[in-house]
């Protein structure tokens, strides 16, 4: 059974799930032109959730993925939160803000039992998740409603596991995908490898469908991944400019800048995830030890952003973004769907 006939779609194209950059007008725009819409789900309270749902259901009768983290939740380590807001101590004081007034936050929230409770109704036709798989109970409550699961693979040994933990399919993801790397079995960053020379190690390490992702946005890289043997495709940075996508005018900005390059950074969560450069990056690396675990670096930063943007910058913003922004096109969702599907031929 190939991918279009497993997740019952038209196209073998997944629309990446984009935590802060989509809704669910893009993944429904993206389901109806014959692929798979992605509903990024982890930064949603309940009401917000229940709503976007509300609306994937309403505006199509396609398949529909939902996408949730697997992160154990840190424990708060107030000496390292003390560091973190000593290196941003500088740019408190640029911005005239008091730190001690700083609330922290959670940023991202887990898959739990009391999501599973919200959605079951739904009965989602694709759960994916980031960061490996929720427990064995939660990930056959998940099967349970029909619901075939998807996880992001960075290694050869995250793929073998996912299978072995019941995913239905494995998303290869080259480090050249941008946002959160979804490595889970290590935090060692010699450990990623890039698109094309990934996933036919993985093609050949595992039976289940494999799904190319990361630097994945024309008909010349949609042909490369069919040729090393992917089931489908998984792109996101080539949705970022589309008009239904919720990306800001800063961003925008930032992904038409003809000097937009990439790093991954941990100073905007606290988990290495790819974005373009700018100042705070710069200044700071994009990697430093003093970030809390994820998502705990957040909070302290976002006061900055807030800030910042106020004044149009994206100096402290996390700018989202695989390694090949200048493929970013304005047109329509479905567009790109239907271009990127053509290409598998």
């Amino acid at each position: 059974m190939n991918l279009q006939e497993l997740l019952g779609i038209a196209l073998p194209v997944i629309q990446a799930p984009m935590a802060g950059s989509q809704a669910s007008a893009l993944a429904i725009a993206v389901s109806n032109a014959g692929g798979l819409g992605s509903l990024p789900c982890a930064m949603l309270g309940p009401d917000a959730l229940r709503a976007e749902l509300d609306k994937l259901r309403a505006g199509t009768d396609r398949p529909y993925n939902v996408n949730f983290f697997c992160h154990a939740p840190p424990v708060p380590d107030a000496a390292r939160e003390s560091q973190w807001r000593q290196a941003l101590g500088p740019y408190y004081a640029e911005f005239g803000i008091d730190p001690a007034g700083i609330q922290p936050g959670p940023g991202r929230a887990p898959f739990t039992a009391e999501i599973a409770d919200l959605v079951e109704p739904y009965r989602p036709p694709v759960v994916s998740f980031h960061f490996g798989l929720p427990s064995a109970d939660l990930l056959a409550r998940v099967k349970s409603w029909g619901s075939k699961v998807l996880s992001s693979a960075t290694t050869v040994g995250e793929a073998r596991w996912l299978e072995d933990h019941g995913a239905d399919i494995i998303i290869a993801q080259g480090n050249e995908a941008g946002g959160h790397r979804g490595m889970f079995l290590s935090d060692d960053l010699d450990t990623q490898s890039g698109t094309f020379a990934l996933l036919p190690q993985i093609v050949a390490a595992v039976r289940v469908p494999v799904v190319a992702a990361g630097g994945i946005v024309d008909a010349r890289t949609v042909a490369a991944a069919r040729a090393l043997g992917a089931a489908g495709i998984q792109a996101g940075t080539a949705y970022l400019l589309c008009p239904e996508s919720t990306v800001s005018a800063i961003h925008r900005a930032a992904l038409k800048h003809p000097a937009a390059h990439t790093a991954l950074t941990n100073l905007f969560s606290g988990r290495p995830a790819r974005g373009i450069v700018n100042r705070v990056m710069r200044e700071l690396g994009p990697m430093s030890p003093a970030a809390p675990a994820f998502p705990l670096a957040t909070s302290a930063i976002a006061p900055l952003r807030a800030k910042a943007e106020a004044q149009g910058s994206g100096d402290f913003s996390p700018l989202w973004c695989g390694q090949n922004p200048g493929a970013c096109r304005e047109l329509p969702a479905a567009q790109v769907t239907r271009e990127l599907g053509a290409a598998w031929g």
